[in-house]
């Protein structure tokens, strides 16, 4: 794990540590994140996770902005409790005044998108297809039907497959 991210969580604490005048735990913090999100605090775990993909296209804004994000979570569940909401004024109060940055909810990183395979699934009442996932379609293999919503047959598989 890259110790310039490592050395900013710490600074983020220390800087919520001189405003609140108090001390806050230190978090687990773990680069095993993948997909579209940058970085998720589990609150209950004192767990940060970061994007490591997402970190190296963008490591400046991501010191900058995404890592005083994520721990201004920490910092307003330790604060506050449970009772909060995740974006809520209490975290923007932190991310304000704690960091001085704009409370943006959400990154604006480029996320390059995998491509994923759709199972095609009819049913006889309809002329559209129903792409499923993977999963969904793992499922059905394992005895689980999903039914057409406007006649309650079941969809079945075409045998036909689309990567998107």
């Amino acid at each position: 794990m890259p110790e310039l991210l490592k050395s900013r969580v710490e600074s983020c604490f220390q800087q919520a540590e001189a405003f609140f005048k108090r001390s806050f735990a230190r978090p687990q913090v773990s680069f095993k994140l993948r997909g579209q999100k940058a970085g998720v605090a589990h609150l209950h775990e004192n767990l940060l996770r970061f994007n490591p993909q997402l970190y190296r296209e963008n490591s400046e804004d991501f010191l900058r902005q995404t890592v005083p994000h994520e721990v201004a979570h920490l910092v307003a569940h330790q604060l506050f409790g449970d009772r909060i909401a995740p974006h809520g004024e209490e975290w923007q109060l932190i991310m304000r005044g704690v960091y001085e940055l704009p409370p943006n909810r959400c990154h604006t990183y480029e996320v390059k998108r995998r491509r994923v395979t759709r199972y095609i699934y009819k049913c006889p009442c309809a002329d559209s297809d129903f792409p499923f996932s993977a999963q969904r379609h793992k499922l059905v293999h394992q005895g689980r039907r999903y039914l057409c919503r406007r006649c309650r047959h079941t969809l079945v598989f075409t045998g036909e497959t689309r990567v998107e």
